[in-house]
């Protein structure tokens, strides 16, 4: 049965009077034309409102997979999509009162509250990326590398961080490894299973395409 089954819910929230929309022509269940059975996600929303923790439960469980599924869309991950989830969830039960029913549905709302957090996920994990990396470049180059030095005097720009990102994976990830991660060479070539000397090789020729490009970009 789908989670928005018209006949799911029959119950006004606690407290408060059915809201029908129109008269039930062939029934005596004053509540078989309201709100709460055109939409039992809004319906639950005003309970949970009103601290009802039965409906957050089964909210969640009736709307869980679907929201899923949107943030996974989204982040590309299962396992920020969870963290994504629950924060959605825990704001729907601290902050749900902002659900008004005159301006859609209790589904819209969760996948608009839902799809916002996702967005918000996917900047924030790529801006503490970039700054990472800078930071990483910056607190681990060698003193009096020319090379590793002109890194340094640029690692707050975009430029460093697109350069980085053009390199071969078998250049970028040493250099990833030993400016971001502060892993020494031997540690690297232990890591990567290839020989100490072809890892150095590796971050310096990565190093001087990176010296070239930002050269280049000035």
């Amino acid at each position: 049965m789908s989670s928005d089954d018209p006949t799911t819910f029959r119950h006004s929230p606690p407290g408060s009077a059915p809201q029908p929309r129109q008269p039930a022509p062939t029934s005596t269940d004053t509540t078989s034309g309201d709100y709460g059975s055109a939409d039992p996600s809004g319906q639950l929303l005003l309970r949970i409102s009103e601290g009802d923790a039965a409906a957050f439960e089964e909210l969640f469980t009736n709307q869980s997979r679907i929201l899923m599924a949107v943030i996974v869309r989204i982040v590309k991950s299962q396992s920020l999509a969870e963290e994504v989830l629950q924060d959605c969830f825990t704001e729907v039960w601290t902050r749900c009162s902002g659900f008004n029913p005159a301006k859609g549905t209790g589904r819209a709302w969760l996948i608009t509250l839902c799809r916002r957090r996702a967005i918000d996920c996917v900047r924030s994990v790529q801006s503490q990326q970039d700054r990472d990396l800078a930071d990483g470049l910056q607190s681990t180059a060698e003193a009096g590398d020319e090379v590793a030095q002109t890194v340094i005097d640029r690692a707050e720009s975009d430029r460093t961080v697109s350069a980085l990102r053009g390199l071969p994976e078998d250049q970028s990830r040493p250099i990833v490894m030993a400016f971001y991660q502060g892993l020494t060479h031997a540690q690297i070539s232990d890591s990567l299973k290839v020989p100490l000397g072809t890892i150095k090789s590796r971050i310096r020729d990565g190093m001087k395409k990176l010296r070239k490009e930002l050269e280049a970009s000035r």
